[in-house]
């Protein structure tokens, strides 16, 4: 798989309906400006900004692919994956109630730990920061921030928030397994998030017999010996390659949307797949405006 002259897509962002920091519209907008052919709006545990996001989107003339981005666990290790081309998201709606409300209880005791270190924030003001949208650790950080108690967000995580920090909450578990077959039931791709030095061919080869279609190629943590390699695994096991930015809307860092130049041709190669399957690419419209 190689780049084309025909346009480059971001396969991996977020909206305020988790924790990025634009609306669903405002990526959209974004992804106009920058030329993208096409954007997955992937965010946490929801698809409740795809809506917004794909009127926008047919507005625009950006072809916004129905994604999400599930935390999962592999043993002990978190491992995170994105479900592209979700044909129904109506078959992911109990389950994903489950997952904010362990998110909602996850933040809830990270707020007490944080009580208990002196840190006056309250889970009102962790709310207020999420919007509404699934709520996690981000949210906390900013709330840290805007009362003082952080300044800036890596603060937050580096004296508070990040694995093994005072108030640190392991999250509640999802098997990598279960995050793959909801994303088959939903009619989409599961490709394994941000895999970077952990993508081996011997981890590859077990989430492969679970189900696994593609591995995210591109994204903004990886190095060179990391695509080259994940480039490689893509061949040897048959799978769709996938790339993006990760982009949470935030103007400072290092991460800007469609930085990581992935072509058309790969979103192409997905269609394949979607149509081979009988299903249609771009997924349901009716499901996301129910």
């Amino acid at each position: 798989m190689t780049d084309t002259d025909s346009g480059f897509v971001d396969l991996h962002t977020h909206s305020t309906a988790s924790d990025g920091a634009c609306g669903p519209r405002e990526v959209v907008r974004a992804a106009r400006e920058l030329g993208l052919a096409a954007i997955a709006l992937t965010d946490h545990d929801t698809v409740d900004g795809l809506a917004e996001a794909r009127a926008e989107g047919a507005a625009l003339g950006v072809r916004i692919v129905p994604g999400i981005e599930l935390s999962a666990v592999e043993g002990d290790v978190e491992t995170h994956v994105l479900g592209l081309h979700l044909q129904d998201t109506g078959r992911l709606d109990e389950q994903l109630r489950n997952l904010r409300a362990m998110r909602l209880t996850r933040a809830e005791r990270i707020v007490s730990r944080l009580n208990e270190l002196g840190v006056r924030v309250t889970l009102e003001d962790v709310l207020s920061q999420s919007a509404g949208g699934a709520v996690g650790r981000p949210h906390i950080a900013r709330a840290l921030v805007n009362e003082g108690w952080a300044t800036d967000m890596r603060d937050a995580f580096d004296r508070y928030l990040g694995n093994g920090r005072a108030a640190f909450v392991p999250k509640d578990r999802l098997s990598i397994g279960d995050a793959i077959a909801m994303i088959h039931d939903a009619g989409g791709l599961a490709i394994v998030a941000h895999p970077g030095q952990s993508g081996t061919r011997k981890r590859i080869e077990l989430l492969v017999g679970l189900g696994l279609d593609g591995i995210e190629v591109r994204h903004p943590s990886h190095n060179a010996e990391d695509v080259a390699r994940l480039s490689a695994l893509v061949e040897h096991f048959r799978l769709t390659p996938s790339g993006g930015s990760d982009w949470h809307g935030v103007v400072e860092g290092g991460r800007t949307l469609g930085m990581m130049r992935v072509p058309i041709s790969w979103l192409d190669h997905q269609d394949q797949i979607i149509a081979a399957r009988g299903l249609r690419a771009g997924g349901d419209h009716e499901a996301y405006v129910a």
